[in-house]
């Protein structure tokens, strides 16, 4: 048996926009493991796209894989067979355990020794995204750990666009009496997610400490509508999905409640901000990390005879600031 290795070149931009655990958007059955490197330390014009194929790669498989690396357009691609053995450990190179905040993120095969005093997670490299080795995975890994430093509390909280379902899992271990919810609208991430869950000691379930879970686009799905008011929303997506979201999710974020946003470039920090400045946030922090920072956004509190109410998901007490749908 053998396996074959896909070589582009390839700029650090379009390394890092790439989302190297989504390859089936390419439209490739099976979906090849993405991976990229460095070619010359330091030269952001010198990296490299690795596609590992279960078969040799045809010509619409390489043109697929192509439109990830503009650049690369009049390159010569580099194929080559390779031992089967080779590419399962191939798959997990350049993958380094992440310690990010209280936080150490792990494959199996990496999980090395753990940090005095870290939470540990294993997050296989598989067909969602979210492993932590991202900057946006990780500057919402610090901006959550640094909200529970300063000791503020969560009790209903969502994470859209979970991927993998990492960094659900990581604010439930800062607020383990929270109801949690996840969704995402791929189908796949959400059974990964629940994959993770299982290898990771978190339960699945409705109550206080559980994790629930939901396909979905955006908020589109009765669970994430009727769970809501979140005082924590976490939101790592791309830019323009969150413009779009702008709406919906500022309606169900309570208020006072903590929007985390991640996945944007720093060029786009501020169209994004402005889309939730229309709607009654403010920008609180910023987590840089590299070019992807993590916004940390507050839902300012309103007053008078016409502010809106709503029960939280047990039913008990008001939650203020949540609109009609």
């Amino acid at each position: 048996m053998s396996s074959w290795k896909l070589t582009l070149p390839c700029t650090r931009d379009e390394a890092e926009a790439i989302d190297f655990e989504g390859a089936e958007l390419l439209g490739i059955e099976p979906a090849p493991v993405l991976l990229t490197s460095e070619t010359i330390p330091d030269d952001p014009l010198a990296w490299q796209l690795e596609a590992y194929f279960e078969a040799k790669p045809g010509k619409a498989d390489i043109a697929a894989v192509r439109t990830l690396v503009p650049s690369a357009a009049k390159a010569k691609e580099v194929v080559e067979q390779i031992p089967d053995e080779d590419w399962v450990t191939l798959s997990q190179q350049g993958i380094a355990p992440v310690h990010a905040g209280r936080f150490y993120v792990h494959t199996s095969t990496n999980r090395g020794d753990v940090p005095p005093g870290a939470k540990s997670f294993q997050i296989e490299a598989s067909r969602a995204f979210g492993t932590g080795t991202h900057e946006t995975t990780a500057g919402c890994l610090r901006t959550l750990d640094a909200m529970r430093a300063r000791g503020e509390r969560v009790h209903n909280l969502v994470d859209i666009g979970t991927g993998t379902g990492l960094l659900a899992f990581a604010a439930m271990h800062l607020w383990p009496r929270a109801y949690a919810t996840a969704s995402d609208i791929d189908p796949v991430s959400v059974e990964v997610t629940a994959e993770n869950a299982a290898i990771n000691g978190v339960p699945l379930g409705v109550m206080q400490g559980q994790l629930a879970l939901a396909a979905a686009a955006g908020l589109e799905h009765p669970l994430l509508t009727g769970r809501a008011p979140y005082d924590l929303v976490i939101a790592n997506v791309l830019a323009g999905p969150l413009i779009e979201l702008a709406p919906s999710i500022s309606a169900v974020l309570a208020e006072g409640g903590t929007l985390i946003l991640a996945g944007l470039l720093e060029t786009q920090a501020e169209r994004v901000a402005g889309a939730y400045r229309r709607h009654g946030l403010r920008l609180a922090g910023k987590t840089p990390m590299g070019d992807w920072p993590t916004l940390r956004l507050r839902k300012r509190t309103r007053y008078g005879w016409d502010r809106t109410t709503r029960p939280g998901p047990d039913g008990q007490g008001l939650a203020p600031g949540f609109g009609s749908w």
